[in-house]
């Protein structure tokens, strides 16, 4: 893949980040990489994993600008489909953009703003 990845984020963890001048949520420390997708994966991430949240943005990554390894592996659900993972922090040089992303009045997304 040569375009941008995404990462679903708190809006609160990435103006933390903006602070600490690095992202490095959670699932960083617990397992070890940060959870990314293609732009064809995203709406059913967000559907599956973020359902009814609010206060979420969409990190659009460069994947060229990350100094930390990116790997392509396997998802949980669908264990033959393979998601970019980052196996350290996240560079804040490497968001292109940020995209506010709530979710509709049902708690679900139908499209990815990009």
């Amino acid at each position: 893949m040569n375009g941008p990845i995404l990462h679903i984020a708190h809006r609160s963890a990435w103006q933390a980040a903006l602070r600490a001048g690095v992202y490095a949520p959670e699932s960083l420390a617990v397992e070890g990489f940060i959870h990314c997708s293609e732009p064809s994966q995203a709406l059913r991430v967000a559907n599956a994993f973020y359902k009814g949240r609010s206060g979420l943005a969409l990190l659009v990554i460069d994947p060229g600008r990350l100094s930390a390894d990116l790997r392509w592996e396997a998802g949980s659900d669908k264990p033959d489909e393979l998601f970019p993972h980052i196996h350290g922090p996240l560079d804040l040089e490497a968001v292109m953009k940020v995209v506010e992303f709530e979710p509709g009045s049902d708690g679900s997304w139908s499209s990815i703003p990009l």
